[in-house]
């Protein structure tokens, strides 16, 4: 019986330990990590797809840097590009960040899509903030607006595809709390 007693005693300090590490991880890489659901339903217009997602971003606390990782499967056709785009739940908008493509048309060094599902991941900078949505306030380079534009609940990310151009799944990036999926 002690023997059971100090094996769950060891069990719990190893378990705070590891919470504690994560949180520590979570601090020192800005602290406000946050995870956002992509479907169909966030589409516009709305879409009913098999496919889901997932994006997981957490921004530094010196505001100059995202790192990011996003996860996909499901999907109706595959992957073709995948972005963050300038725009309220309601609307589409224009393209700020490229995430991958298959296609040709990002950024140079812009990684591919995993065509059938999968994850990327890597790290939004200043240099990385494009063009696309200069006409409505954010030009190429501006991170800080960026950063608030994320922080307003005005951007989200989506998975375009073969069958899908327009985007077959997305969310809103809202800093500050979870989505759950609407």
């Amino acid at each position: 019986m002690r023997r059971l007693r100090g094996k769950i005693a060891l069990a719990g300090v190893a378990a705070g330990a590891l919470a504690i590490g994560i949180v520590a991880v979570a601090v020192a890489g800005g602290g406000h990590g946050q995870r956002q659901k992509l479907t169909g339903y966030q589409e516009n217009p709305a879409l009913s797809t098999p496919g889901s997602g997932q994006f997981r971003f957490s921004i530094d606390q010196n505001e100059s840097k995202i790192d990011y990782q996003l996860s996909y499967g499901g999907l109706e056709t595959a992957a073709t590009q995948s972005h963050i785009h300038f725009e309220n739940r309601t609307n589409t908008g224009s393209i700020v960040v490229f995430l991958c493509t298959n296609l040709g048309n990002g950024p140079a060094g812009t990684q591919p899509c995993p065509a059938g599902g999968g994850t990327i991941g890597g790290t939004i900078r200043p240099a990385d903030i494009g063009a696309g949505a200069a006409a409505q306030g954010i030009a190429a380079g501006e991170f800080s607006e960026f950063v608030r534009a994320i922080r307003a609940g005005a951007t989200y990310v989506n998975v375009h595809t073969a069958g899908r151009p327009g985007g077959e799944i997305r969310a809103q990036l809202v800093q500050g709390r979870r989505d759950k999926g609407r």
